[in-house]
């Protein structure tokens, strides 16, 4: 009988590890794991800090879905923003939500425009090369202010694996592909406003974040963010 109860808390133990933890194409996903991922300018001023936590992993199919919680906070360690989006692992191809291009604070901007919104998702392939061109990325909305029509638009492009090379960031040190993007930014309300900016991105296999990412216009660093802390 010992045995027989010491077995079914060894199970017990396993299911509930299981539902909690799951890997997929070299992924490991886990509930209450996370990042902390540190903001610059171009210069190399704090701006504040980042907090991704994984609030819940689930199966769909044969989808493992992953629904991240997201944290901006200032200097201060205020918090001014939240966002919460999903990630979807389906064994080759890792999918991020465009969604959460768009934070909690534009989004009610919209909120009495009746914005209606599409998205092109995301996608970061579990294995990248070097040359490798990975798929556009979009969030498209339109709405109207009065008569007014508005347009939101937000395009990234001309996706490249652009090279490896060794990366050394408050988080360790790591062997990354580096991913170059062009972002084109478009808001029309009456008149058009746009943006033309360029990302790069370093990645590691086995890490679902970006390790390190850089904002360029005109050739000039507007900011970045570096990946300070996994737990």
């Amino acid at each position: 009988m010992k045995k027989f109860i010491l077995w079914s808390i060894a199970c017990l133990l396993m299911l509930s590890l299981g539902a909690n933890a799951q890997e997929c194409a070299g992924f490991t996903f886990k509930e209450g794991g996370g990042f902390e991922m540190n903001n610059y300018d171009g210069k190399g001023k704090a701006l504040g800090k980042l907090t991704y936590k994984i609030a819940k992993v689930a199966r769909e199919g044969s989808n493992t879905v992953v629904t991240i919680d997201m944290e901006s906070f200032n200097t201060k360690g205020k918090s001014e923003l939240k966002n919460t989006y999903q990630m979807k692992c389906d064994g080759n191809v890792l999918t991020l939500d465009a969604a959460s291009l768009v934070s909690q604070e534009q989004l009610k901007s919209f909120q009495n425009m009746e914005m209606k919104f599409t998205y092109d998702n995301i996608e970061i392939p579990s294995k990248l090369s070097v040359g490798d061109k990975l798929k556009d990325a979009a969030v498209k909305g339109e709405g109207k202010s009065g008569p007014m029509t508005v347009v939101f638009n937000m395009f990234i492009k001309n996706r490249t694996v652009a090279g490896q090379e060794k990366l050394t960031i408050p988080a360790g040190s790591y062997d990354v592909y580096k991913i170059n993007s062009d972002m084109n930014m478009e808001m029309v309300m009456g008149f058009p406003v746009k943006m033309e900016m360029q990302s790069v991105s370093y990645r590691a296999p086995g890490i679902i974040w970006d390790l390190k990412t850089e904002t360029y216009r005109k050739g000039k660093l507007m900011g970045y963010s570096e990946l300070a802390k996994i737990y």
